[in-house]
């Protein structure tokens, strides 16, 4: 029997702020595509209207994405082409998408970038901090275990670390990344691509002193440890080590998986060394 093709789902890169940071190509495939997932359908809405295209829209956002991710894959089942697009920037960013994303490659239906703006690809280039090697972190976490150990991540980071944050959080962020990190280099990018768009390229403690007023959409860039703390860790002793994590306030699975990923080692050995502790 033939096999019947599915349709492809597009994941459409949208400007981040100025219109004009569309490519050509998303363009073409948004006027091509026979339905378009939209973070918030009003958002998108007004720049199809820019770009003079009508295509059916359906909303697709963090809070429908169960709901949703079955209508869509029903639809490419059905050999309809779909675009799928947040309100800016690269869908599955700290945005919607990884969840129909990850449900076509199950279903053997194809995925197709269709590249563009990313506003922390645009904020770490025009930081003045090294791009060798980065690491995204996205939001911090609320919760105060997971906070923890994203925060004793960047403190142990030998790469520069990236991080979003909202204006209404930005000063408790940075008093805890101060509490951890004492006074590093960070640069603060916000309103990329946008009438206001500033890069305030300045240390921990005189970010906090200026932080207050400030707003829109923010990227915060992270200068690496350049003591290189992990490798310092790799040195000490396993008690030691353990001893280092247990100070943090981890429990003892958390710890030997710490312990087991420093040193690059099955965390089973690890454990066998503990198991009485």
């Amino acid at each position: 029997m033939e096999k019947i093709n599915n349709g492809n789902l597009y994941i459409v890169a949208t400007p981040i702020g100025n219109l004009e940071d569309i490519t050509i190509r998303a363009i073409n495939t948004l006027k091509q595509v026979d339905l378009i997932a939209a973070e918030d359908t009003r958002h998108t809405l007004k720049l199809l209207n820019h770009l003079e295209i009508s295509k059916p829209l359906i909303s697709y956002h963090r809070h429908n994405e169960d709901v949703k991710t079955e209508i869509l894959i029903k639809e490419l089942k059905n050999r309809k082409n779909i675009a799928l697009v947040s309100d800016a920037g690269t869908p599955g960013i700290c945005d919607p998408g990884e969840e129909v994303i990850k449900r076509c490659i199950d279903e053997d239906i194809k995925v197709i970038p269709i590249p563009g703006a990313c506003a922390m690809i645009n904020s770490l280039i025009c930081s003045g901090i090294d791009t060798k090697e980065f690491t995204f972190l996205g939001f911090l976490p609320l919760n105060k275990k997971l906070r923890k150990e994203k925060l004793l991540e960047i403190e142990n980071s030998n790469k520069t670390i990236i991080i979003y944050e909202a204006p209404h959080k930005l000063e408790k962020t940075l008093n805890d990344l101060k509490e951890i990190l004492n006074n590093r280099k960070i640069v603060l990018a916000r309103e990329i691509t946008k009438i206001h768009e500033e890069f305030i390229r300045t240390d921990i403690d005189n970010l906090i002193n200026i932080a207050q007023n400030l707003k829109g959409e923010i990227v915060l860039i992270i200068e690496a440890n350049k003591e290189k703390k992990e490798n310092e860790l790799i040195n000490l002793t396993i008690e030691e080590h353990y001893k280092h994590y247990e100070s943090k306030g981890f429990d003892k699975k958390e710890i030997i998986k710490k312990i087991a990923k420093d040193r690059n080692v099955n965390k089973n050995e690890i454990y066998k060394l503990f198991i009485n502790k």
